[in-house]
């Protein structure tokens, strides 16, 4: 589709710099407003008819993109690490920024973002307030834990607790023979931990309202591993599984793909990439675990693996796999099926 104007957008927390071109690439109009609807909307009152709009994906720019999107007829949400003429530029200003971003919309060569609808981003709100929530209480257990190397005769039962935080294991955290400094700090630890966990249950029930009803979680609880926190995590940070052509699409969306170095015609695979989504990729490692306890197809790939691989190479394989069978599951519309450990799939890549 053909616009009239482009307008470029350099977002920040306090102020905004816009740039608006016309189809020639020349500058109609450029300056900075402030963070509010009232403000954008002035500054883009002549051009608003037939435009449209691009900005990079930062911190919080569903609020800039939303603004956008009720006054533009088009918002592009570019991805920030692909924009080469940014990122590689040796004068970096905000006008500059939003200038390039113009020109690269107006010649329709921004490398896109994917922009999920409301409701799959208050899900992704909610479930990320629940992993704070959990490694926050991580934290906790972690420096009573430290507290231990001061008492090491006294101590030592605790360590093998497999719960030390439960209902016995505090029983024996009562009874520990500590200095008045260690007892006040253990003591408000346990308060702090039984605080948060509150607002983990408080975290859950939300989590639970945002997607209930959900296909796709259902479906995916029925993947070896993938409990119910996973379940949604998982069918969030997807949202629209048509969106990815293949399973490797999805890999490389998760960051679950080697790197790779070629030269001179040959070709080296490192470690796994950094860039990705993060949460997909810490959800399907996180998951490999309990799911080579319960299926014994993956037990023995992991097993496999390990013996050439090492065990983290392995693991990662592991969950490389529990992508691709997620994938599959949520394009077929089916359920897992387990599949004997002895059983040696024509595919490799295909368990379910």
């Amino acid at each position: 589709m053909s616009y009239d104007y482009h307008i470029g957008v350099a977002y920040h927390k306090a102020y905004t710099h816009l740039v608006v071109q016309d189809g020639g690439g020349k500058v109609l109009r450029s300056g900075k407003v402030k963070n509010d609807p009232r403000s954008l909307g002035n500054f883009l009152a002549p051009y608003l008819e037939n435009s449209h709009a691009v900005m990079g994906a930062s911190r919080n720019w569903t609020v800039m993109y939303d603004w956008l999107d009720e006054l533009c007829d088009d918002v592009v949400l570019a991805h920030p690490l692909k924009v080469k003429a940014i990122a590689d530029a040796r004068i970096k200003t905000d006008k500059i920024d939003a200038t390039i971003l113009a020109h690269l919309l107006r010649a329709d060569l921004i490398p896109e973002s994917y922009v999920p609808c409301e409701a799959a981003r208050e899900l992704r709100q909610a479930l990320r307030e629940r992993i704070f929530f959990v490694r926050l209480r991580t934290m906790v257990k972690n420096r009573v834990v430290t507290i231990f190397d001061r008492y090491p005769e006294q101590t030592r039962a605790l360590r093998e607790m497999s719960d030390l935080f439960g209902k016995i294991g505090r029983g024996q955290l009562e009874l520990l023979s500590v200095s008045t400094i260690d007892r006040e700090h253990i003591d408000r630890a346990l308060a702090f931990i039984d605080d948060i966990n509150q607002r983990i249950r408080e975290a859950e029930k939300t989590i639970r309202r945002f997607s209930k009803d959900n296909a796709d979680v259902k479906r995916l609880k029925t993947i070896p591993g993938v409990g119910e926190f996973f379940a949604r995590l998982i069918a969030a940070e997807i949202d629209d599984v048509s969106r990815f052509r293949s399973a490797k699409k999805l890999a490389a969306y998760a960051g679950l793909v080697p790197s790779t170095y070629a030269s001179g015609g040959k070709c080296w695979n490192g470690r796994i990439i950094k860039a990705g989504n993060k949460w997909l990729r810490w959800a399907f490692v996180e998951a490999s675990i309990p799911a080579m306890r319960a299926e014994p197809a993956l037990k023995f790939e992991y097993e496999r693996l390990k013996a050439t691989k090492g065990a983290n190479r392995a693991k990662v394989a592991v969950a490389r796999k529990l992508l691709t069978i997620a994938f599959q599951m949520l394009r077929d519309q089916r359920d897992y099926e387990r599949r004997d450990a002895l059983e040696r799939p024509s595919d490799p890549s295909r368990l379910s």
